[in-house]
């Protein structure tokens, strides 16, 4: 766009190009603007080059980390003996349900290790696992919890923690224990509500 500054007929010649004579465009108003202005010294630093630095892994907020601890309790047991093969099924769905899940009827889609994690980290990592699951829209996946060799009482330490969590989700409909080629006692199958997965 271009702005015509028109020299008054009385007006004495000066040496301001605003007043002087025609603008013709941008350019000149910017440079008419910024005549004064003087560059800043310089400073010694030289820019910054190569790659940038790796992103910061985003930190879950206090409040909503706190949610996520409090979403599946620690005070809600199931009753199982040791070296029972243990199983759930939420009321209302068929024991044919289980039985179909216990013979491998559904393909494992997915599985979360929990070799080596804290009972808090545990708890942390399932709850993703299965947020994502369901998103993906998986039936069955599995969740391996060890058979506890490595624990101080060489029992299985997460087992009845992950039977406890898992019967507190209104997406679990079943879980067993898995087969011995799927993991035996030291992992447990899970079967998901039916899903749209997201896209």
């Amino acid at each position: 766009m271009k702005r015509r500054v028109k020299k008054s007929a009385t007006e004495p010649a000066t040496g301001n190009a605003a007043v002087s004579g025609i603008v013709d465009d941008d350019t000149a108003l910017f440079r008419n603007a910024v005549r004064d202005v003087a560059p800043l010294p310089k400073s010694g630093q030289t820019p910054q080059t190569g790659n940038p630095p790796p992103p910061i892994p985003r930190q879950i907020p206090h409040d909503e980390q706190t949610a996520l601890d409090d979403s599946l309790s620690d005070h809600i047991s199931l009753e199982m003996e040791a070296g029972d093969e243990w199983s759930f099924l939420r009321p209302g769905v068929s024991r044919q349900t289980l039985r179909r899940l216990r013979r491998g009827h559904w393909g494992i889609q997915a599985q979360l290790d929990l070799h080596g994690f804290t009972r808090d980290e545990a708890r942390r990592e399932l709850v993703t696992f299965l947020d994502t699951s369901n998103k993906r829209g998986f039936r069955c996946v599995r969740v391996i919890h060890g058979k506890g060799l490595g624990s101080k009482s060489h029992e299985p330490v997460l087992k009845v923690r992950i039977g406890s969590w898992l019967s507190q989700r209104d997406d679990v409909l079943a879980f067993c224990q898995a087969r011995p080629e799927d993991g035996g006692s030291g992992a447990v199958l899970v079967l998901l509500k039916a899903s749209a997965p997201a896209r």
